[in-house]
């Protein structure tokens, strides 16, 4: 008999962990959720993410499944786990999931944003890239369109990495102004590279800065070349806030 599958809806300020995945020298939000489950579960359970966030990236929603031999109350584990577990992660929901539901394959899409500030704010400097001359918004939001016309993003991929294609479906990617002082650049695919988010922010600011034109921003994409594109923006700024599933494995 199969065991019973279950999805996991949480959420983490990522300031303190070395990123989602265990690593072998430092914390992870993978390796507390496994604790804990495994704690009140009283069996060893291994736990697998919609995917994997950088060091000091946050999770409004992250999802992970994990399987039990046994029926579960999803509301009882809700309680469970966000008792356990530290107050930089909590848990929204448990929900069963078909046998084979996977939290990383099945995702349809991903969304996740990315927060700047043109003024400092000691209250969000640990969640926000504080920027010290305000960029051409208008023109990056123009360099942002030109992500739609492209599936290959090797340039903006973290290298050595160990997948099989480098092509993502962007169906987002704006940059609109929260108030006087704060802008968001949201984005969404099916699928992100590592370290690919942070990396577009960084190369679409060097736009609004005036170091790349529109047409060498596009030159960057095309030539497939993580060299080109500009530096990284840090984690700290970084969200994931929605991931997407069909509804037939509900």
């Amino acid at each position: 008999m199969k065991p019973y599958r279950y999805f996991i809806y949480l959420a983490y300020d990522g300031s303190r962990y070395h990123g989602w995945q265990i690593q072998p020298n430092g914390s992870s939000v993978q390796e507390c959720l496994m604790q804990a489950l495994s704690t009140f579960l009283r069996s060893e359970t291994e736990v697998t993410g919609a995917g994997r966030t950088d060091a000091g990236v946050h999770a409004e929603m992250m999802v992970a499944h994990f399987n039990h031999s046994e029926m579960l109350d999803g509301e009882w584990v809700t309680d469970k786990l966000n008792r356990i577990l530290p107050p930089d992660i909590s848990v929204y929901k448990v929900v069963p999931v078909v046998a084979d539901a996977h939290a990383r394959f099945d995702a349809t899409s991903r969304t996740y944003n990315y927060y700047v500030v043109t003024s400092k704010s000691p209250f969000l400097r640990n969640y926000r890239y504080r920027l010290f001359h305000i960029p051409d918004f208008e023109k990056m939001n123009e360099a942002a369109a030109m992500l739609y016309e492209y599936t290959d993003f090797t340039s903006f991929s973290k290298l050595h990495t160990d997948v099989k294609t480098n092509n993502c479906v962007v169906t987002q990617a704006v940059w609109e102004q929260v108030n006087e002082t704060t802008w968001v650049f949201t984005i969404t695919a099916d699928r992100f590279l590592r370290n690919m988010v942070r990396a577009i922010v960084g190369t679409l600011l060097e736009v609004g800065r005036g170091k790349l034109s529109l047409q060498e921003f596009r030159q960057v994409i095309e030539s497939k070349d993580r060299g080109k594109a500009g530096s990284s923006a840090p984690g700290h700024a970084l969200f994931l806030v929605n991931i997407t599933y069909p509804e037939d494995i509900f």
